[in-house]
């Protein structure tokens, strides 16, 4: 076959554009179904577990290559028709095709194939706590457009570059799909000398597209403030439970201190607060900081205090009694600093509840901190319904 259009294509093992016909055997923690031709592995987008398909090759690497799909030959029974006619060509979602039920069940398996791959930990894994509504749910949404303005959306799946011109979202808000509406007329009546990213994030009473100013969200009881351009979780509504059970999970069993760990503006700590003697919260973003001290002086906590500065240096201060302390970490997708890790197993907490946006990286610090600590619970939550991203957070308790 011609390997005309495809740039520097490798035509080891599979010519450019060659079609074969797969069984998808599994489908990996990034959305992507796995194949099998002759035992060599290819990856398809936008299938399911068991379905026969037809697909192209555009890309071989060293131990795998990549395919579009052509055509599913023998559908999945979880197989339904996705609600954006945009799905499969922005790479917004991965799972639209795929019922609620078998999206669950597809994240919780991913988590315990992640920590016996990685981990090297064989430990049950709880059925995924699952959101309501599975869609127009997002309170925060990114649009990107070119310097021609032309199209504003998000980028096109498999490409870096490549735009969709996306004029509602179905996974955002109502209110943030009607402020996106009259965004893109703004935008679009300006000129730029390049591309950039836009915001829309939803609080309590306004969507802001400002990132430096304030908006207020609530988790249950509790009010925060956070810049509009700064993280906070983006699902409103699974929020206050998330919260809850990560708060559980870090109390009780003779535990008087909370460390909240890469605490951000303060959310674990100040919903949290009463069920401990004292809590600290850490975190090195100086703003946000500013912020968890303003929000707990709005909630009336006083129970609680905040340390600007990086993980790994809170272990130089004076801390609690270890055997009364749990810490609630939740770093950034790039997991924990080995330097942390290695100061928190010294310091040797009774607890730990590591909450993670990136399984993969949860598992490789998990690798670590198992031998000191015992895996107790493992609880993935679905916080971005349709979507490959899975919310899992581990309880450990140190080894006696």
């Amino acid at each position: 076959m011609s390997t005309s259009g495809a740039k520097n294509f490798n035509a080891e093992p599979y010519p450019y554009h060659t079609e074969l016909d797969l069984r998808i055997d599994n489908i990996t923690n990034l959305g992507l179904g796995i194949g099998r031709h002759n035992g060599w592995v290819i990856m398809v987008p936008n299938v399911a577990i068991g379905e026969r398909i037809r697909c192209r090759i555009f890309r071989n690497h060293s131990n795998y290559s990549e395919a579009d799909l052509v055509e599913i030959t023998e559908p999945a029974a979880e197989r339904i028709e996705p609600k954006c006619p945009l799905f499969g060509i922005c790479g917004g979602c991965q799972y639209q095709h795929l019922n609620y039920e078998n999206q669950l069940r597809l994240k919780r398996q991913q988590v315990r194939e992640l920590l016996q791959k990685l981990a090297k930990i064989d430990v049950d894994v709880a059925p995924t706590i699952g959101a309501e509504p599975t869609y127009h749910y997002r309170s925060k949404l990114t649009p990107h457009f070119a310097k021609n303005v032309q199209k504003i959306g998000f980028l096109k799946a498999g490409s870096r570059h490549q735009i969709v011109d996306v004029e509602q979202c179905a996974l955002a808000t109502h209110s943030i799909n009607d402020r996106f509406k009259k965004l893109r007329l703004e935008i679009r009546r300006k000129t730029f000398k390049k591309g950039g990213t836009l915001l829309l994030r939803e609080g309590v009473d306004s969507v802001e597209t400002d990132p430096k100013k304030i908006v207020i969200q609530s988790i249950g009881d509790c009010i925060f403030h956070t810049y509009a351009g700064e993280f906070f979780q983006n699902n409103p509504h699974i929020l206050p439970t998330f919260t809850d059970y990560i708060i559980s999970e870090a109390a009780g069993d003779g535990i008087n201190f909370l460390l909240d760990i890469y605490c951000g503006v303060g959310v674990f700590g100040i919903c949290g607060s009463q069920k401990f003697q004292s809590v600290t919260g850490i975190e090195i973003n100086e703003r946000a900081i500013e912020l968890a001290k303003k929000n707990a002086a709005i909630n009336e906590i006083n129970n609680i205090s905040f340390t600007i500065g990086s993980a790994e240096n809170i272990f130089a201060k004076r801390l609690p009694d270890n055997t009364q302390t749990a810490a609630i970490i939740d770093p950034p997708r790039k997991g924990c600093d080995p330097l942390f890790l290695k100061q928190l197993v010294n310091f040797l907490p009774k607890k730990i509840v590591y909450v993670s946006c990136s399984p993969d990286t949860q598992a490789r610090d998990l690798r670590f901190l198992s031998t000191h600590y015992a895996v107790r619970r493992v609880q993935p939550f679905d916080l971005f319904p349709q979507t490959r991203h899975i919310e899992n957070i581990v309880t450990l308790s140190a080894c006696n």
